[in-house]
């Protein structure tokens, strides 16, 4: 059986003050019974890291270059986040791939740079409203699979994670629905599963887009479902909290 596991995204927000109480509340948590990480503003990683280190809590980045060093300035590399001791990193999140230009070649090599670090890479697939309207969900999914498997091979996916992320589902108080978030989950598992059928069986597959304490159990009681990438509930001690317990 696959293992729970609930990722918070907190984007661009944060302050030292707030983030201190968040991180402690998490870490004093006995709720905590499914695997659970925050990924943090490059800025907050060493703080994240004193104040989780010697707890179940594991930290991460919401991206990284796929250089491992030179002069690209204000790039941040696998190497340093895994200097940091951060266990995930977020590779093609909707927000990158929208509003940076990142292409299904460019998550790729991110995905192959983290993985050379030993970091787990959450890959981040799904389709905008148009997409799903024109009824390429799927198409358009593939495609974002295909490139890193291409690039790293399929085996590759046992070290690594994927998020479902509907681009029209985040940040807008829409969600899939569970049905429709299963269909999704169900169709990536078969594709990793079609060329290793292991590995597309012990992938874990999270959701992400608009998870609320209100829905989180029902989204994470469908078969294919193993968690959630969460936005900003992550950054609601109770919330997330709640979220976590629905995991369970």
């Amino acid at each position: 059986m696959r293992n729970k596991l609930v990722v918070g995204n907190w984007k661009m927000h944060g302050r030292l003050e707030t983030n201190r109480a968040l991180l402690q509340g998490l870490s004093d948590s006995a709720a905590l019974t499914c695997a659970v990480a925050v990924c943090v503003p490059f800025p907050y990683l060493e703080q994240a890291r004193t104040i989780l280190q010697s707890t179940p809590v594991a930290w991460g980045a919401q991206n990284c270059s796929q250089h491992k060093q030179g002069a690209y300035t204000g790039e941040v590399s696998a190497e340093m986040l895994a200097d940091f001791g951060c266990r995930y990193v977020l590779v093609g999140h909707s927000e990158r791939r929208a509003l940076y230009g990142e292409t299904n070649g460019d998550v790729a090599n991110k995905f192959q740079a983290a993985l050379a670090q030993g970091l787990t890479p959450v890959l981040c697939v799904g389709e905008t409203l148009a997409e799903r309207e024109a009824g390429e969900t799927l198409t358009v999914i593939d495609a974002q699979l295909d490139a890193v498997t291409a690039l790293c091979g399929i085996d590759a996916m046992a070290r690594a994670v994927v998020a479902y992320e509907p681009v029209w589902a985040i940040g807008t108080g829409r969600t899939a629905s569970p049905q429709q978030a299963q269909e999704v989950h169900a169709h990536i598992r078969a594709r990793v599963a079609e060329a290793n059928g292991s590995v597309g069986e012990a992938l874990q597959i999270l959701y992400g887009g608009s998870v609320k304490p209100q829905n989180a159990a029902e989204l994470f009681s469908q078969a294919d479902i193993d968690g959630g990438l969460i936005g900003g509930a992550s950054l609601v001690l109770d919330d997330f909290l709640h979220i976590c317990r629905s995991a369970n």
